[in-house]
């Protein structure tokens, strides 16, 4: 049978069998069981489904039931309360870098973020970005399955919208609950704001990695910045790619080292890898060309990484710490008044303003405030290079201290440190400054602004002689008697020196501010110590390191303070004399404003009234002179500028550990500093003298400021004069106005006044009287002085005004004579004889004159080495032999002698009327006589020379070679033109006309 006749017969047997009607009864049969077990099972699944659904809404509906529902406002201030970081400027808007912070980050707006970063992101986070409401179900599905059979592959459920939430408003919790939430929250956030909004929103909060130096960063901004160098709106598509890729694991895929620098080729192929995928996608979702995508693929990304980067910290360390310390401190009253507290509050009560500053410095951190300086950057940027340069600032010094943590002896090594600032007189705005000469991040000391160092001499002008001038206790002119003096002080006595450790007597305020006496200066404090001129002026000033009780200690008047002022204050209380006695308080943050650009802070000065025109310009007159001819004279030549009218003071404090200089024009002032952080004495014997050194540093940092501003720095303009300055003449004796007999001993002088403080008593310190010169200075004759010697009408201080100024408590008067004008003053003979024992009668005749020899007419001789001789008698005899008669006296050692032959002595006469031993012999003309006996003084030779008696009083004369004899002493050998001294005392007279000194 073939095939087609198969088919024909199964047809038949298959009609036959349809046609009986049992096939079709059979199939009703079954499909009405198969469709009522499918209806069954549809049914269950449909009840199942609804079941399981409402147990689903149920469950969710319990994880948020404690959300809270958030209005707009409520939103928009969580999404766009972004962590941002302060920035900080120099003067004039110059931006140089960010408040340091746990994480870097710099808001942008989308119109500045490149089209291409934008699909980036959108491709590899969010491919469904701009058709969502807010979530993908099947995502988020999908998510749920992996998470409940715990699968490896994690294709992750979150939109952008999402994450922004999860970033902004949750937290990084893993839980069913925080995922409810931002479900929920994702789709209210899309009802309120458009896909822009929260696209900007997300690529400026997400976090990005490491920037170059190792510092967290976020934002799109920030990471365009730190990675690649360029804004967000500048990133090429490989550079697009790559940030793109670095949310979803930043630490992992970042190309940089938490230290700072570039990993390894190693270490940078993830991020490499990742940047190729997101690559990828943005093809796949035809964002990029198949050409562009390939070009992409094949770029060297490397390249482009920043390798090379400074932190706002190492590029300006000193600048961004000290403005960080002060807008921390400006915002922590800014926000405790916000909470009805006042500045008062916070320093009398510790805890609160901790408290406070705490806050402000979290607000600083995160608010992104914009903190504006006053400094200068191109004069901030010369002063370190200036210190950076400076070659001498002496040694660094190695020696051992006690460890503060074990207290066992260690050895360190320390160089010189230095601090310096510049202030506007006018404004108080600090100009720059510098902090030191290199900055550790260990102590972060700033020598200019926070470490307390004792002030010196630069202390006097402030608390000294502005005050008590101010007083009317003193004028510049005022002498005061620099004399060796004790003070009683609760510690015991105190008795100080000057630095060259002598005393310089009776000079004016002027002079002893000038060369920087320390005497004088104490003696002026103690007249007003008791008033508490710490509180009265300093405080006014702006100096408040002191502590309350310091200012009853005499130091206090040459900077001997217990801990010390900082840099700042001493230069900011300067100046107060170039703003004409009103004090402006420096500041270095001219103001603050928020992201949004509003100011919350601007500074505004408040001057303090504290001296008279007056009295500022008096001290600043007497600072010229320190500058033009006394202890900071060496500054002139160090000036590029000389015509400038600066004023200044030097100090240095015990044993030379810190030296300072603070300096004013009309327009600015300047104080500078060098020293030891542990401190330790300046002095070097191979180095430029200490105060020197500085006052170097100071002229190299005014040089460079100078050229940077001429017109502030290097100004035409000098210090002009009050109205109430008159000019006097006074006595220097006393300081009231001149007398007669002061103008007959050329004491006159001259200087300026406070009219109001002008003297109106004439000087009544000097009386007539008859005086000798006792070894060179004027003595009020004795009743047993020779009268040929005593010179009529002379001067002699007044005992009543000796008495009334406690001169008369002095041991020895003459110590009131200075060096300055000395033969005048010497000229003034002393109320009493008794001045030390050296004019006590002993009842023994003075030594005779030696080296006594012809000079043309004259006979010269060196005087007697008696301290009481007052002058010499002169003796002729006609010829050898003959009896000797006085032919006249002198107080010098010369006399002139009548023409003719004959033979000359000299004696010497003292205070008391004793006459000493003849001197040798002298022999005028030609006497051609037989020889005389032995026993007969001979030509040349003194009958005396071995009599202890009439002997020059040893060691009191330099050993002297004479023409024809010995002459015997302990000082240094003195060789005259007819002899040899060898220095031992042994004087050989040879004749030859050799001098020898040796």
């Amino acid at each position: 049978m073939n095939f087609k006749e198969f088919l024909h017969k199964t047809g038949a047997k298959i009609k036959s069998i349809w046609s009986t009607g049992k096939v079709q009864r059979s199939s009703r049969i079954t499909y009405d069981v198969v469709w009522n077990v499918l209806l069954f099972f549809l049914v269950i699944g449909f009840i199942g489904m609804f079941f399981g659904a409402g147990i689903g809404f149920g469950y969710f509906a319990s994880l948020v039931k404690d959300e809270p529902i958030r209005s707009y406002e409520n939103m928009e201030k969580d999404i766009y309360n972004y962590e941002e970081t302060s920035k900080l400027y120099f003067a004039g808007d110059i931006y140089f870098g960010d408040i340091q912070s746990d994480i870097h980050r710099e808001e942008t707006t989308l119109d500045k973020i490149s089209p291409v970063l934008q699909d980036a992101v959108v491709a590899t986070e969010d491919e469904f970005f701009f058709e969502h409401e807010g979530i993908v179900p099947k995502a988020i599905i999908r998510a749920l399955v992996q998470e409940f059979t715990n699968s490896d592959v994690k294709s992750g459920g979150s939109t952008l919208t999402q994450q922004l939430i999860k970033n902004q408003i949750l937290t990084n919790e893993v839980s069913f609950e925080r995922k409810a939430k931002e479900i929920l929250l994702a789709l209210r956030l899309e009802q309120f704001f458009n896909k822009d909004q929260i696209l900007e929103a997300y690529l400026n909060i997400i976090p990005y990695g490491r920037g170059a130096n190792g510092r967290n960063i976020a934002g799109v901004q920030t990471a365009a910045q730190e990675i690649f160098g360029v804004n967000a709106d500048e990133v090429t598509l490989p550079q697009a790619a790559y940030l793109a890729g670095l949310p979803q694991s930043p630490s992992y895929y970042t190309p940089f080292e938490s230290s700072g620098g570039l990993k390894s080729e190693e270490g940078m192929l993830p991020g490499i890898n990742r940047m190729k995928t997101v690559l990828g996608r943005m093809y796949e979702m035809e964002y990029i060309t198949k050409e562009e995508y390939e070009a992409a693929l094949e770029y060297d990304i490397v390249a482009d990484f920043v390798t090379d980067t400074e932190t706002t910290i190492e590029k300006y360390p000193y600048l961004t710490f000290e403005l960080e310390k002060r807008a921390k401190e400006i915002l922590m009253y800014i926000l405790a008044e916000e909470d009805g507290y006042t500045k008062a509050d916070l320093e009398e009560d510790e805890a609160l303003k901790e408290e406070y500053l705490i806050l402000a410095n979290r607000d600083l951190r995160q608010n992104g405030y914009n903190i504006h300086s006053t400094i200068d950057k191109e004069v901030y940027d010369a002063f370190q290079e200036v210190a950076k340069n400076f070659d001498s600032y002496g040694p660094d010094w190695t020696g051992f201290i006690d460890d503060p943590n074990t207290g066992e002896k260690v050895q360190i090594t320390q160089q010189v440190q230095t601090g310096a600032i510049l202030i506007e007189n006018s404004t108080g705005k600090v100009i720059s400054f510098l902090g030191g000469r290199e900055f550790s991040l260990e102590n972060q000391i700033n020598y200019a602004t926070s470490t307390l160092r004792p002030n010196g001499s630069t202390m006097k002008p402030i608390l000294v002689y502005a005050p008590a001038m101010e007083k009317g206790i003193v004028q510049p002119g005022t002498p005061v008697a620099d004399v060796k003096t004790t003070w009683q002080t609760p510690g015991g006595t105190y008795t100080p020196n000057n630095f060259d450790n002598r005393y310089h007597g009776l000079l004016s305020v002027r002079d002893h501010l000038t060369d920087s006496y320390n005497v004088p200066a104490i003696k002026v404090y103690t007249q007003i110590m008791n008033d508490n001129p710490v509180d009265q002026y300093l405080k006014k000033m702006g100096i408040t390191s002191l502590l309350n009780n310091e200012y009853a200690n005499p130091a206090l008047a040459i900077g001997g303070t217990t801990h010390g002022i900082t840099i700042e204050e001493n230069t900011n209380a300067y100046v107060t004399f170039a703003n004409g006695g009103n004090f402006v308080d420096a500041y270095m943050i001219d103001k603050i404003t928020n992201k949004d650009g509003e100011v919350i802070y601007e500074h505004k000065s408040e001057p303090v009234e504290v001296f008279t025109p007056q009295t500022s310009y008096l001290t600043l007159d007497m600072m010229r002179d320190v500058v033009t001819e006394g202890s900071a004279s060496y500054l002139q030549s160090q000036l590029k500028y000389r015509s400038v009218d600066w004023a200044g003071k030097t100090g240095t404090s015990q044993n030379a550990e810190d030296v300072h200089f603070v300096g004013s024009n009309p327009n600015v002032t300047m104080g500078s500093w060098l020293g030891y952080d542990i401190p330790q004495s300046l002095e070097c014997s191979s180095c430029l003298y200490h105060s020197n050194r500085n006052l170097k540093l100071w002229a190299e940092l005014i040089n460079a400021a100078s050229e940077i501003r001429p017109d502030l720095v290097a100004t035409t303009e000098r210090f002009k004069q009050p109205g109430g300055i008159v000019s006097r003449s006074i006595c220097a004796t006393s300081g009231m106005l001149a007398s007669d007999l002061c103008s007959e001993a050329g004491l006159v002088s001259t200087d300026i006044f406070n009219a109001n403080f002008v003297p109106t008593v004439v000087d009544d310190s000097l009386i007539s009287g008859s005086y000798v010169m006792v070894d060179g200075k004027a003595v009020l004759a004795g009743p047993n002085t020779p009268k040929e010697f005593v010179q009529d009408d002379g001067l002699t201080f007044n005992p009543d005004f000796l008495k009334r100024m406690e001169y008369d408590k002095l041991d020895d008067l003459s110590q009131l004579f200075p060096a300055f004008r000395k033969e005048a003053w010497e000229k003034i003979s002393l109320p009493n004889t008794e001045i030390g024992d050296e004019l006590t009668d002993d009842g023994k005749a003075p030594s005779a004159p030696t080296s006594v020899k012809q000079s043309g007419s004259s006979l010269t001789w060196k005087k007697s080495g008696s301290k009481d001789v007052i002058g010499y008698r002169i003796y002729k005899a006609s010829e050898p032999g003959a009896k000797f008669q006085l032919i006249g006296n002198n107080i010098e050692e010369s006399f002139k002698i009548p023409s003719g032959k004959g033979v000359y002595h000299v004696k010497a006469v003292d205070y008391f009327g004793l006459e000493s031993s003849p001197s040798k012999e002298i022999i005028v003309g030609d006497f051609s006589e037989p020889e005389k006996e032995p026993d007969e003084p001979v030509t040349g030779e003194d009958p005396n020379e071995d009599n202890p008696e009439t002997e020059p009083d040893p060691g009191a004369e330099d050993g002297t070679g004479d023409d024809g004899g010995n002459g015997d002493g302990t000082g240094n050998g003195d060789g005259d033109d007819d002899g040899n001294g060898d220095g031992n005392g042994n004087g050989n007279g040879d004749g030859s006309g050799d001098g020898n000194n040796n």
